[in-house]
């Protein structure tokens, strides 16, 4: 299985200088697209052989632009995508290997089920391989789809729709998988269902794969490894672990994790952190006197205590499942959301006190947005 890979690739649909992009003024709303002439902005990328990467960024990142981008349906207007080592314009299109999943399933409306499935097949004048072809597509998936085979797509549903868009794509006997947003029609239920097929075939076949989503759970859950993507760029890359206990940035700090982490804004004096309506001390040595500075927690590291920083309670979310709660507090005019036991009873306008461990703090350097140590 081909291991691709990108360097320093650039595709704009619109003309206009490169920029960088800067850093929202305030982290309280990173997840919002920075505006950026480019869909793709000098990115380079690697994505190992065998391995599922997911790509995960905010709407109108440039996420299925990646994608495209990767299977040779956009053409770039610099730098290179290799296969391999071998550059992709020099791969004849029917040599790639590529299976592909569409958002919109992009089924042939006025064919059966069956030809939509075996359509490489018909092409390829072996009509004969397709029964085989759906037994063990049937066997790897754990869903039966030949109670499907002949209707057309206009007759299935959403979930239906996407088996059979699936069941396509195995059927060319791929090199590559890319899946653009697959799941994002379908109902919760459908979701959770079919997000198990995926995994499934995922490693069976551990073949070279990317999956585009906005969705961190279903990326999670299937991805070896999580890239995530901001105005064109590559913020990081790593598991979800690394992601979320060691971020490089402010941007991927609020935007992986959910609940996302909090960010206050402040300036270091000294040993002492201070932000609007509280300061934390000691902190961590080596700030540099007076910089501005993002002070992040996670809110399962906010403590809820008798004494401490006073805030005041908006609303409780309750997450039965967990049996947790997230409070969503107001701390002198700053959101703040901390995560608490089921079994405490907190009510809307009560005030609460906080304390931030040491140990769980995170700095940001607030004119870059990047991680300080």
């Amino acid at each position: 299985m081909p291991t691709i890979i990108l360097r320093h690739v650039s595709k704009s649909f619109r003309r206009g200088k490169r920029a960088a992009p800067k850093p929202p003024a305030d982290y309280t709303h990173a997840t919002e697209e920075v505006p950026s002439p480019y869909a793709l902005d000098d990115l380079s990328l690697t994505i190992r052989d065998g391995e599922t990467l997911a790509v995960l960024g905010p709407s109108g990142c440039g996420k299925t632009t990646l994608l495209r981008v990767i299977a040779g349906l956009v053409k770039t207007e610099a730098g290179e995508i290799l296969y391999d080592g071998v550059p992709l314009s020099q791969i004849p299109m029917p040599e790639r290997g590529i299976g592909m999943v569409f958002q919109n399933y992009a089924l042939y409306p006025h064919l059966r089920a069956r030809e939509n499935i075996g359509f490489y097949d018909i092409l390829r004048g072996q009509p004969d391989r397709i029964p085989e072809r759906i037994r063990t597509i049937v066997e790897v998936m754990g869903v039966d789809l030949r109670y499907l085979l002949s209707r057309k797509p206009p007759t299935l549903s959403g979930g239906e729709q996407q088996r059979v868009a699936v069941a396509r794509c195995l059927a060319r006997d791929p090199k590559l998988f890319l899946f653009d947003e697959p799941l994002s029609n379908l109902d919760a239920k459908l979701r959770s269902e079919t997000r198990v097929q995926i995994k499934r075939l995922l490693k069976h076949y551990r073949i070279t794969s990317v999956y585009v989503t906005h969705d961190q759970q279903e990326a999670v859950a299937l991805a070896d490894r999580i890239a995530i993507m901001r105005a064109g760029r590559i913020e990081q890359v790593g598991t979800f672990r690394t992601l979320y206990d060691t971020p490089k940035s402010a941007f991927v700090a609020q935007f992986f994790g959910t609940p996302p982490m909090n960010l206050f804004s402040g300036h270091v004096y000294g040993q002492r952190w201070e932000g609007r309506g509280f300061n934390v001390q000691p902190i961590r040595p080596g700030l540099r006197q007076g910089q501005a500075v993002y002070l992040g927690i996670r809110p399962e590291h906010v403590a809820i205590g008798t004494e401490g920083i006073p805030a005041r309670v908006e609303y409780s979310e309750p997450i039965f499942p967990s049996r947790q709660q997230l409070l969503h507090l107001d701390l002198h005019g700053q959101p703040c959301v901390a995560v608490v036991p089921l079994s405490e009873a907190i009510s809307a306008g009560q005030t609460v006190y906080l304390r931030f461990s040491g140990e769980h703090l995170y700095f940001f350097d607030q004119e870059s947005g990047v991680r300080i140590g």
